[in-house]
């Protein structure tokens, strides 16, 4: 059966069926393949009628001896069946299915699963698992046929259902499909790599997934579906790397060393030794016909735009300009105004490139569309970009090459997303990483509080009681969904209004959201800045961006729909001046994870500790939307568990020592180019 046959070419699913399965994401036949459970129910342990008890999981296999629906005084029907095995008889209860008489008939072989309840003194199936065995047969036989059942006597999957397709559905559906979509699926692992790692085939991994005989089954199909997520992703970076190395030209810059000790010694802070390691390494790269395609990781406040700004002096010096992308016009003009501190006083002019302003410099800085359609007026050496998570494989491989001179700009990317640094190498296998592990000196510590609603009233008087002391504050509103919307903007209107009525009138509110104009929200941030704003009610749109040295008050609503790696960075945008700062996540959960979770806050301000207890708890799509990074969607892979993330990564690396181009290996390549052109463009 071809894996890429459309679901509705697949016999007895209708358009109706076809409706109701994408939106599972459930397309072709591989589609629903690949649709995992999530979990088993154990119905694996048959007995004999005799021999059950209560409180126990169990199946047992019989023939119905009567059928009946009763009618309740309430209205409702409850259906009784009596079913008898060669051991003794049970009867089994469903409520409000009385169709179950059409469908259930007096002398049917049945198999049931459920737990075994005590009603009165008997016990009794409540509304278990079933399914027929035999249709016509009218005594109790000695031995019954207790081979392959889907739905009872066995692991019995469970999968992510919509209205209208259950787990039961999804089981038929696959048990038939199954087969057919093996007959002529090879295995595209090599030899070596399956005999080497101790994998399953693939097609007994698929079996074992959907239709395990023990855990043990189980175990075996998860490692090889997720080792071959990881091994896949770490694949297409590492041969995105290659081709990037092998395709690609940069202009190769001359270092001036006695520049540089210039620079440094007019910098107006010292710089941390994780500063200058990581400034050795971009200058190493600068020097380099192979355009540099590096990550800049660092924590919040840990200084990664002097790092940039070194990298883009030296280019300077070699005659080219250079461009600084950030995610949004808050924290463009935010880098501008840090660069010029930092450069302006070396000659250099720092441009400003968005909707609302356009001025080019040595190096202009802009939003991501700066990089679509930008024509500067020298050739460009450099490429920096903000937030990398932000800024997908797809339009890293589109970055322009300059028609002058035929050189692709040497690359920076920088993110404040505290990454684990296994995790970064997965994700970013293509890039080389450095991060900055060390924070700048005078870097106050944030007192950090989960406030429950009871103390709501108290954590408002204490920020008005800052705000008379002429100090600032943020209140973030809940977060709704990973972009700006319109539920998230009318989130923060509301919340806007209803902070009106909790300060007294000398306090004065601010408003600020994605959904703003260039020059409202300029406005906005402006006053912020001058003052004239105390309290700025916002959406995470300040997550990345703003530089308020007097706010000292982060408070932020629904702490719990927040992951702790955006916390961490909300968080830092106070404690930037000489102030005591603060830090309140309200929640309204009484999850006991969810406040262990937020708790990890109140006692840890390292972004990539609390990132590692991030990855443990919440896994790492939740976090960092793999998808949306231009990943594949894991299914089965954790990449918190290192062990199998390093094996895939050695094994990547090692067949692409020895076949570059995957030419020995046709249906590797294969696998790959599909994976490719479904989540990942190339380069």
């Amino acid at each position: 059966m071809d894996p890429d046959l459309s679901i509705s070419k697949i016999p007895g699913i209708g358009r109706y069926y076809e409706y109701k399965l994408r939106k599972l994401n459930i397309n072709t036949v591989e589609d629903l393949i690949y649709h995992f459970p999530f979990r088993y129910d154990d119905f694996s342990q048959i007995k004999t009628i005799e021999n059950i008890q209560t409180g126990e999981i169990v199946s047992i296999q019989g023939v119905i001896w009567q059928i009946k629906n009763i009618r309740t005084r309430s209205g409702k029907f409850v259906t009784v069946v009596t079913v008898a095995d060669q051991s003794g008889t049970v009867e089994v209860v469903w409520f409000n299915q009385p169709y179950l008489t059409q469908t259930l008939k007096a002398g049917m072989q049945i198999s049931l699963s459920g737990k075994i309840q005590l009603e009165g003194f008997r016990a009794k199936l409540i509304s278990p698992s079933y399914e027929i065995l035999r249709s016509n047969i009218s005594q109790i036989e000695s031995n019954f046929n207790q081979g392959q059942t889907l739905h009872t006597g066995r692991l019995v999957p469970i999968y992510p259902e919509t209205e209208g397709i259950s787990s039961k559905w999804l089981r038929g559906k696959i048990a038939k499909i199954l087969p057919e979509y093996l007959k002529n699926q090879k295995d595209f692992l090599p030899k070596e790599i399956l005999k080497g790692q101790k994998l399953a085939k693939l097609s007994d991994a698929l079996n074992f997934m959907h239709f395990p005989k023990s855990n043990g089954e189980i175990t075996k199909a998860r490692k090889r579906l997720a080792f071959d997520e990881l091994f896949l992703i770490q694949l297409a970076s590492q041969m995105r790397k290659l081709n990037w190395q092998k395709t690609r030209i940069a202009p190769k810059m001359k270092i001036d060393n006695e520049r540089f000790t210039k620079f440094e010694k007019k910098l107006p802070f010292q710089l941390t030794s994780a500063q200058k390691r990581t400034i050795d390494d971009l200058l190493s790269d600068l020097k380099k016909d192979t355009p540099a395609n590096r990550l800049l990781e660092g924590d919040v406040a840990s200084g990664k735009t002097v790092v940039a700004a070194a990298a883009v002096f030296a280019v300077h010096l070699n005659g080219y300009s250079s461009l600084v992308a950030a995610p949004t016009e808050i924290l463009a003009f935010q880098h501008q105004t840090t660069l010029a501190e930092i450069l302006s006083m070396h000659g250099m002019t720092i441009g400003i490139w968005t909707a609302s302003k356009k001025q080019k410099g040595d190096v202009t800085v802009g939003t991501h569309a700066l990089l679509n359609n930008f024509k500067p007026e020298k050739p460009t050496g450099l490429v920096v970009v903000d937030e990398q998570h932000r800024f997908g494989v797809a339009q890293r491989g589109r970055l322009f090459i300059n028609q002058s001179t035929k050189f692709t700009p040497h690359l920076l990317t920088m993110t404040a997303t505290p990454i684990p640094r296994t995790l970064a190498l997965t994700l970013y296998g293509d890039l080389d990483l450095s991060i900055l592990d060390e924070m700048p000196k005078g870097r106050q510590k944030i007192a950090t509080f989960v406030v429950p609603n009871a103390k709501r009233h108290k954590a408002y008087k204490f920020i008005e009681e800052q705000v008379k002391k002429r100090r600032q504050a943020f209140i973030i509103t809940p977060f709704v969904e990973p972009s700006e919307t319109m539920t998230s903007v009318k989130a923060a209107v509301q919340e806007f209004e209803k902070l009106k009525t909790k300060f007294t009138k000398s306090v004065n509110l601010g408003l600020l959201h994605g959904k703003l104009k260039s020059k409202e929200k300029e406005a906005a941030i402006q006053k912020f800045q001058k003052g004239t704003i105390d309290i700025l009610v916002a959406t995470p749109v300040v997550e990345v961006g703003i530089d308020i040295p007097n706010a000292t008050i982060m408070m932020i609503e629904s702490a719990e729909r927040f992951g702790l790696a955006q916390l961490h960075q909300l968080r830092g945008r106070v404690g930037r001046g000489k102030h005591k700062s603060y830090c309140f996540l309200f929640t309204e959960s009484n999850s006991p994870n969810s406040l262990k979770r937020l708790r990890s806050m109140e006692k840890i301000d390292i972004g990539f500790e609390l990132a590692e207890i991030d990855l443990k708890m919440r896994g790492s799509g939740e976090i960092f939307g793999l998808r949306q990074s231009g990943f594949v969607n894991l299914k089965v892979a954790d990449l918190a568990d290192r062990k199998i993330v390093s094996e895939a990564q050695n094994e990547a690396k090692e067949l692409l020592s020895f076949d570059s181009s995957l030419k020995k290996f046709p249906l590797l390549s294969q696998k790959l180019n599909k994976l490719q052109s479904e989540y990942i463009q190339p380069n």
